[in-house]
């Protein structure tokens, strides 16, 4: 649940409170794909893409999925996830990027495409792209949510988070804004261990608590804003995960927001939403075995070592991505009547010459 309006919440509560875009090969985003091109599974028609790092004797393998959550009460609803990825980047065989999108509110889907679509062309027109991809970034982020400001897309209370990694020759670099998140599998010389290549911004981080707080913000849980909790209380733990602390305007209580970023909700802009990312640069060493971007629709109850450790388990992306998956929804119909959307993206990286 990323967003909530307060007269809907004892909907979500008894229930348990991404749009598949024009592409070429894709199911569920854009997709241009390299000269080594994709082929989809036999069994599962779950498509499988390689791209070549040639200056860096790498090849990616990548497969990718995105499903619609189950929800009872809304059976019509659309997914609002989506993905998008982008081979041979600006026509460089040394430049490819892989994003998640995750949109929540009314206008989720659309927020969500808009955001794919208007990122990728500012990264792909960007002259200074590879001279400093930390600022490419932040301009795209910041350009495609002015843009969907001023958009026909109603983005008030609606919005999409982002997750994208850039591979940049033997380098990594990954945005995020919001709860979705990217993690790498690392061999550390006994074991595969999870490196998380992003942190979830919500207020359940200290730095963006205060952050937000700073520029206004009320953060408080639904329950603690319908009296069934103290509002003095300004400590979540896990336990409070159903109910995470939410951004909420002064003295407006009508919509609350779980992240501290986002593309869209302007909203809430004024007291912190911000569409800032946080840039991270990882180094590809041989240690690094593959990647993953994903919604939170497979974090909630997976954690990244959960996630590497069944990635391990499959030779084959497409496979690891149906498992992940298939565990994401049964875990969420453990705990709920619901499910979330699910999108994964997994990339491996092997060495081009073997």
């Amino acid at each position: 649940m990323c967003c909530v309006q307060r007269h809907c919440w004892l909907r979500f509560r008894r229930c348990c409170c991404r749009d598949q875009p024009p592409s070429t090969a894709s199911a569920g985003g854009a997709s241009r794909e390299g000269d080594l091109g994709h082929r989809r599974h036999l069994l599962s028609g779950i498509p499988l893409g390689s791209a070549a790092v040639p200056f860096h004797h790498l090849l990616l393998q990548y497969s990718y999925l995105s499903q619609r959550g189950h929800y009872p009460y809304f059976p019509d609803r659309e997914n609002q996830d989506t993905l998008s990825i982008n081979t041979q980047l600006q026509s460089n065989p040394n430049l490819h990027l892989f994003a998640v999108f995750d949109g929540h509110g009314d206008f989720g889907a659309q927020c969500a495409a808009f955001a794919r679509d208007r990122l990728f062309d500012h990264l792909a027109g960007d002259p200074h792209l590879l001279e400093d991809p930390i600022k490419s970034f932040n301009s795209a982020f910041l350009a495609a949510n002015s843009e969907l400001h001023d958009s026909e897309i109603d983005d008030t209370m609606s919005g999409t988070t982002a997750i994208a990694v850039l591979v940049g020759g033997d380098t990594l670099f990954v945005a995020n804004v919001g709860d979705s998140r990217a993690v790498a599998g690392v061999w550390n010389g006994e074991g595969v261990v999870a490196e998380d290549l992003s942190s979830d911004q919500t207020p359940f981080r200290k730095d963006e608590y205060e952050r937000v707080r700073r520029c206004g913000a009320t953060v408080l849980s639904v329950e603690q804003v319908e009296g069934f909790k103290d509002p003095a209380i300004q400590s979540w733990g896990v336990e409070s995960a159903w109910d995470p602390p939410r951004l909420w305007l002064p003295n407006e209580l009508e919509f609350g927001l779980a992240m501290t970023r986002s593309v869209g909700d302007s909203m809430v802009e004024s007291i912190g939403a911000i569409a800032v990312p946080e840039v991270m640069t990882v180094k590809i060493t041989p240690n690094h075995l593959f990647f993953v971007a994903a919604s939170d629709g497979v974090f909630e109850f997976l954690s990244s070592q959960d996630v590497v450790d069944m990635v391990l388990r499959y030779p084959d992306p497409r496979d690891a991505c149906s498992a992940i998956a298939a565990e994401s929804y049964k875990l969420w119909l453990d705990h709920s009547s619901r499910t979330d959307d699910i999108t994964i993206i997994i990339v491996h990286i092997k060495d081009l010459c073997n």
